[in-house]
């Protein structure tokens, strides 16, 4: 169809002028092809989002609206979960939305007719539970434009008229994803003289999660093994209090950002996700980004680039090597490898937690839930590290599947405790304070670099030259908790963590960098390992520590014009030399003290 602005009248959400109650979400562009807004009201109706909308000419318009019925991928038989109206001028002028198919799709919304002019547009949620919008298409013309990532990015380019990237220059180090992974390798570069680094977050807050989006505590050590002055750059950003599924403010989102825009180095673009690349040979020479509300798009060059998305975003866009999953005893000779390889990966959280009122209050108890009893109950008023879903589904393509049916079993448990369970009285005043609807993801795409950290390494203690920040963390791999999977047969939501004792193993460097992409780092739960051994690198104190040596690394490349490799076959004694000395500050209060070691997999709400 050709839909132009004679004939029609596009709106995106995530271009709303007021969101309202309605909240942003921008996980899963690359699956479905757009950011969308999410009425994520814990069962409690938010406030409408509104734009002023001006219409080409007065008529009938058909208004088709592309969204999902997200809870019946679990409960096709039952009522949605999430659904809405659309408003003009304050006035429902749609049936109920987002019941129809358990796939995006443009959904017919009926048919209006609007003056010439100026009107205000809005979302109305009708449930709490999470209905989602990506756009209203009102348009002159009797039929639904094409679904697919492709076919909704040609809509919005023609009818917004995005143009050409917006050119933001050329830096020496670009650093994607602003965890503490990707924070710490931009800012130890900076420290060290590297004069312009960028910094690009695809959400509006730092710290990955460890941010308030997330909130899943640091896990490991830091100021240990060979090289014990890695981590005092993580003391700078890292919060001074622990715990998993806590209060926003224990993240310190803010102490984060105060500590990056301090930098003069560092340039930092949040709120734009990579969406492309561009390359000479084997090199990155710039990326694209994409504004995760606008969908306007900017070109960074740069020299050197490094991975610290956690999902190898920027790796997998320039065409490195990558897998996912479980490798075979044959791949690497690791005693604890399945005999065959598979796809099964560590699972994501969606934590969540209760608060208590001052008098009984009530929630639905929705008819649409996983049909829990006395039996598969969990009598808990904290969703901790241990709600794990997606273990074995795809962590990329099946991404918003797993985020959903995390807050799906979250949903489902607290309506039998407030409604069915025999000892409800216990929670007659309990609330739903907080669910996460960022999924904490523990793993997903791995690139492979120059070296494969394996099992042996690891439990036999092998020290390469190149070892740099330190593990801490005993290898710890999550499966699906048998009891669970009884009553949830591939469908669990509860995981049990194996753990295989190992002291402080310094990680070699040549696992920070790419074999194919001759001027790419990475850092975080996406460099150079086998499953196994991801399961001790993963930990966020010790990712920090990978982004500081990163950092230091590319002070080196910058200096000598040099490539990644390089600097393990002709300057690693300049490597040594930094890692000796660190660049985090040693006058300011230490307070990374708590959560040394996990040795126990406890399953306790108060980890």
């Amino acid at each position: 169809m050709n839909f132009t602005k004679e004939n029609s009248l596009l709106l995106s959400a995530s271009r709303f002028d007021n969101l309202g109650g309605w909240t942003l979400d921008q996980q899963f562009m690359e699956q479905m092809g757009s950011s969308y807004l999410l009425a994520h009201g814990l069962g409690i109706g938010v406030e409408d989002a509104t734009t002023e909308a001006h219409f080409p000419c007065m008529g009938n318009y058909h208004i088709f609206v592309r969204t999902i019925n997200w809870s019946a991928q679990f409960a096709p038989e039952a009522s949605p979960a999430g659904q809405f109206t659309i408003t003009l001028d304050g006035t429902p002028i749609t049936l109920p939305l987002g019941n129809k198919a358990p796939k995006w799709e443009w959904q017919k919304a009926g048919m209006v007719e609007i003056s010439e002019g100026r009107h205000t547009v809005g979302l109305h949620d009708l449930t709490g539970f999470d209905a989602r919008c990506d756009a209203i298409l009102f348009t002159t013309l009797d039929e639904a434009p094409a679904e697919g990532v492709e076919a909704i990015d040609e809509l919005r380019r023609n009818m917004f008229a995005i143009g050409a990237p917006e050119d933001k220059g050329h830096y020496d180090f670009v650093v994607v994803g602003g965890g503490v992974a990707g924070m710490c390798a931009a800012i130890a570069a900076a420290r060290l003289g590297v004069k312009r680094v960028a910094l690009i977050q695809d959400r509006f807050v730092l710290g990955g999660n460890n941010s308030s989006e997330i909130r899943v505590g640091l896990g490991g050590r830091i100021n240990v093994g060979l090289y014990p002055s890695l981590g005092y750059l993580l003391n700078e950003i890292g919060p001074k209090t622990k715990g998993n599924a806590r209060t926003a403010d224990v993240y310190e989102d803010d102490k984060k950002m105060e500590v990056l825009r301090a930098e003069e180095n560092i340039t930092l673009y949040k709120g734009y996700k990579v969406s492309g690349v561009e390359k000479q040979g084997d090199r990155l020479t710039c990326v694209i980004a994409t504004n995760v509300r606008t969908y306007e798009q900017i070109r960074i060059s740069g020299d050197l680039f490094s991975d610290c998305t956690g999902d190898a975003t920027l790796g997998v866009l320039a065409g490195a090597e990558w897998h996912m999953g479980r490798e075979s005893k044959d791949t690497f000779g690791e005693v604890s490898a399945p005999d065959v390889e598979d796809g099964m990966t560590m699972g994501a959280s969606l934590q969540w937690y209760c608060l208590e009122g001052d008098n009984e209050n009530d929630f639905p108890a929705i008819d649409w839930g996983l049909k829990i009893d006395e039996q598969t109950v969990q009598v808990v008023r904290r969703g901790q590290w241990y709600w794990e879903v997606g273990m074995r589904d795809d962590q990329i393509a099946d991404a918003e599947r797993i985020r959903d049916y995390g807050m799906y079993v979250a949903y489902s448990n607290w309506a039998y405790l407030k409604n069915g369970y025999a000892k409800r009285e216990d929670y007659a005043k309990s609330y739903l304070g907080w669910v996460s609807c960022v999924a904490g993801k523990r793993e997903s795409r791995r690139l492979r670099g120059e070296f494969v950290l394996r099992e042996q390494d690891l439990k036999n203690y092998v020290i390469y030259p190149d070892g740099s920040a330190s593990t801490s963390w005993y290898i710890d791999q999550h499966y699906p908790d048998p009891e669970n999977s009884k009553y949830f047969p591939n469908r669990e939501f509860l995981s049990c963590g194996h753990l295989d004792p190992m002291g402080f193993y310094p990680i070699p460097y040549r696992c920070f960098y790419s074999k194919d992409v001759k001027n790419m780092f990475m850092a975080g739960r996406n460099i150079s390992v086998s499953h196994v051994a991801l399961g001790t690198v993963r930990v966020m104190r010790t990712t920090a520590m990978m982004g500081e040596v990163v950092g230091m690394a590319a002070s080196i490349c910058n200096n000598h014009k040099a490539l990644p490799r390089d600097v393990y076959y002709t300057h690693l004694d300049e490597l040594i030399a930094l890692m000796k000395k660190g660049v985090g500050r040693t006058d300011i209060q230490y307070n990374q003290i708590y959560t040394l070691i996990d040795t126990t997999a406890e399953r306790s709400e108060e980890c």
